[in-house]
């Protein structure tokens, strides 16, 4: 596949843009025809006034939509959004590439592993000494890409090369075999049994990601100061110095070194602390807080307390509001793709772990709500749409899923369905999960069968995908080194025993992986939704957002965490958002899963201030719709007519 195939794939005009020599930007339209147009050359600012116009100009035609190629959407586009420009869509070089390196689906990946310029530093965890962390960490530091025309020229032809040799031979973990049929072939996303038309949706959807996590920064979380810095001051106390305490933490700490008798103590030193302990008759073996509830002693209480101020006033106390929050708006740093998993990262401010006392701060501008929305049990139902299994679908059909569960007589509560559910997907071998397990392989055996064949793969050293074709990454010299050793003739007892831990730490990982990347790839889709949806909503005058020149106007995202997402809406749109919300998951069901009997409803709250304190409504979203515009449908493609409206009237 050539980059004109690439563009016809997408159904799009796509204008590559970089730098050229000179100092100035160069672009390049590959029309779906397989035309091109000249390059074109201009200032860098002029950039954003090319943009705006190519966008309305495609917009007036009655076309093929545009969407922009370049190397990076965080090195792009902020500078545009400063300048009140969005665009419609876009390729995203950098998070494509890493994604089509990887894959399973790609037959030849020789030319993708030797473009290492296009490489990011550290991009994943391929050692099973780092697993633990490998589904949810990221390691910061990343190289910087090209940014020249030229190179991504090149860069996007290797894509259309790799697209174009796409293989149909999937891995055996992801087939489940059955008077059913093949499970992969059930989802809009594979309807034509095309492995390349997988793998684009996961780059559209991925793409679509970097815009949004781009425009949330941008436009910012609105953020009340006054109210943070008053749950400081009651938590707390008053703000310190620098370098010092604030006053209730100097407090306890003192009433603290008093009940252990450790006058001048160095509290926030662990192995200080640890000491102190210790001679006080405390044989704790560290300083966390599970190890310190172990013991009855009067300095255990207040000690905990002050471990939770401490981590309050480090991670969100004053200087976090000094750093991070700007104009009454928190601007957090989204990583798409940061998780091996396709999950998001935060490469700062911690915006994946704002503490819940500090929720209501999140309030709303004068005239403006905050409508959000999270969905429930996103992962098992996920599972429930991969695997069609229909016993696991019927169970969240109308209802809790756990609760349904509990219904079918599995288990007795629903805090055991739960905890049955995630052992099942995180590979959990004790306590009531391990006990609980052999029931839902009776009650669910095709959503079983697939994560135990994942799991399977995991343990023989073997890699799997997602349901649009993310691949895990294969272990590490760790893995390699028991395994081998475990083998070798002079082998102890312990070795064979660390060979098999090692093996089936691995395994867990990717039991997990295609659960986790799937429900990755279904919020993706989700997001990318509600983004197009919400900008066809109509713009307000007056009683503008205080979000910048691209979203004052307008109804916008402004967070989103794993499976829930909130949008700053004017008061008389929020009815409206809500639509939007819960429409684009039922369409993210159907864009993946095609006529999955799963549903994926959504719980939603609509407030002037934190969502936290807002009154939830249960929004049911699994009637499946086939008349909403999506998007993604240059990708997807389904077997039914769009109708061009939007799905708000």
């Amino acid at each position: 596949m050539t980059v004109s195939g690439l563009a016809a794939a997408f159904n799009a005009t796509c204008c590559v843009l970089g730098t050229v020599s000179g100092g100035r930007f160069g672009a390049v339209e590959i029309r779906p025809d397989g035309s091109s147009s000249e390059p074109r050359e201009f200032l860098p600012d002029e950039l954003s006034g090319f943009v705006r116009a190519s966008e309305a100009s495609h917009a007036a035609q009655d076309t093929a939509s545009l969407r922009w190629v370049w190397s990076d959407t965080a090195h792009w586009l902020p500078s545009l959004l400063d300048d009140g420009v969005r665009v419609h869509a876009c390729y995203d070089l950098r998070l494509s590439h890493t994604i089509l390196r990887n894959s399973q689906l790609v037959a030849d990946r020789s030319p993708l592993l030797a473009a290492d310029e296009w490489e990011r530093a550290g991009d994943g965890v391929t050692d099973i000494k780092e697993l633990p962390a490998a589904l949810f960490d990221i390691d910061d530091e990343t190289t910087t890409v090209p940014h020249t025309l030229a190179a991504a020229l090149e860069e996007f032809a290797r894509h259309g090369a790799a697209l174009g040799l796409c293989t149909l031979a999937l891995q055996d973990n992801l087939v489940t075999d059955g008077p059913e049929g093949n499970s992969l072939t059930d989802g809009a996303a594979s309807r034509d049994s095309s492995s390349s038309r997988r793998l684009r949706l996961l780059l559209a959807a991925e793409s679509a990601g970097a815009l949004i996590a781009a425009e949330m920064c941008a436009a910012g979380i609105p953020w009340d100061v006054e109210e943070h810095d008053r749950v400081l001051r009651d938590s707390l106390g008053l703000r310190p110095p620098l370098g010092g305490k604030p006053t209730k933490m100097a407090h306890l700490a003192q009433v603290i070194e008093e009940l252990l008798n450790a006058p001048q103590l160095a509290i926030d030193s662990p192995p200080k602390l640890l000491r102190a302990l210790q001679r006080a008759g405390i044989d704790a073996h560290s300083t966390s807080r599970w190890e310190l509830k172990k013991f009855d002693h009067p300095a255990i209480e207040p000690l905990l307390q002050y471990k939770k101020m401490a981590r309050l006033f480090a991670a969100n106390g004053w200087s976090w509001i000094d750093e991070w929050v700007r104009d009454g708006r928190y601007h957090p740093m989204y990583v798409p793709g940061g998780v091996v998993s396709g999950r998001w990262a935060a490469s700062g401010g911690g915006v994946l772990q704002i503490p819940r006392q500090l929720r209501p701060a999140i309030r709303a501008d004068p005239g403006w709500v905050l409508v959000s929305a999270d969905v429930a049990q996103l992962e098992p139902r996920v599972l429930a749409a991969m695997s069609g299994d229909q016993g696991l679908a019927a169970a969240g059909r109308g209802q809790d899923l756990y609760a349904g569960i509990v219904e079918s007589g599995i288990v007795e509560t629903r805090e055991e369905a739960k905890y049955a559910m995630l052992g099942a997907m995180y590979g959990s071998t004790t306590g009531d999960s391990a006990r609980l397990l052999p029931r839902l392989r009776h009650a669910y055996p095709r959503a079983m069968q697939m994560v135990d064949a994942a799991a399977t793969a995991g343990t023989r050293g073997g890699t799997v995908s997602t349901w649009l074709g993310r691949t895990s990454l294969a272990p590490g010299a760790t893995w390699m080194e028991s395994q081998s050793h475990a083998q070798s003739s002079d082998a102890t007892a312990a070795d064979e025993n660390r060979a098999r831990r090692v093996a089936r730490d691995f395994g867990r990982f990717t039991r997990n992986f295609i659960v986790q990347g799937t429900a990755a790839e279904w919020a993706l889709v989700w997001l990318a939704q509600i983004r197009c949806h919400l900008a066809r909503l109509p713009t307000i005058e007056g009683n503008l957002a205080a979000s910048g020149a691209a979203f004052d106007n307008r109804a916008h995202l402004v967070f989103f965490l794993h499976d829930e997402v909130v949008v700053h809406a004017p008061l008389e749109q929020a009815e409206a958002a809500a639509a939007v919300i819960a429409a684009a998951a039922s369409e993210a069901g159907f864009i993946l899963f095609a006529e999955t009997p799963v549903e994926f409803p959504l719980d939603v709250w609509t407030s002037e201030g934190s969502p936290s304190v807002a009154s939830s409504t249960r929004t049911e979203t699994g009637q499946k719709r086939k008349d909403w515009p999506s998007p993604l449908r240059d990708t997807t493609k389904p077997d039914v007519e769009v109708n061009p409206q939007t799905v708000v009237e």
